[in-house]
């Protein structure tokens, strides 16, 4: 396979992983989840090979990562070239599930700017995340 502007080799697998965050835009997967899905297909893709390719990615801005918190891993979602490279990338997690759920949110956006402007602090919108219950663990609770 040949070697990409980055320098890093483009492996079948490496496509694999990217082809899989492509077709889940909009969705945080941890690294486990990706081996788990590929695993279910008999895909044998390497936890190194993985981690490697993720950090890659990150590295070449296709792919954001973020850590909710210290006890949850990692999650990684494919961003592109353009979706959220105004770096407003707001998520809540689910205190129930431990779902993580991308919000975009013009009042979110207002507050942001609103502490900035009023109080001459800059929030970091990838570090910044709602905790509550999702609306499916509140519907079943019902």
């Amino acid at each position: 396979m040949g070697r990409t502007k980055s320098g890093s080799y483009n492996t079948k697998q490496s496509c694999e992983i990217l082809n899989f965050l492509k077709d889940n835009a909009g969705s945080h997967f941890t690294s486990q989840e990706i081996s788990d899905h590929f695993r279910s297909q008999g895909i044998n893709i390497g936890q190194a090979t993985i981690y490697r390719r993720l950090d890659r990615l990150t590295t070449d801005g296709l792919v954001n990562k973020y850590i909710i918190d210290e006890k949850s891993p990692a999650c990684y979602e494919f961003i592109g070239t353009e979706h959220c490279s105004h770096g407003k990338c707001y998520h809540m997690k689910c205190e129930q599930c431990g779902k993580l759920i991308h919000l975009n949110c013009e009042e979110i956006n207002a507050f942001f700017e609103h502490v900035s402007e009023e109080h001459g602090f800059v929030l970091d919108p990838k570090r910044t995340v709602f905790y509550g219950i999702c609306n499916e663990c509140n519907n079943s609770e019902s």
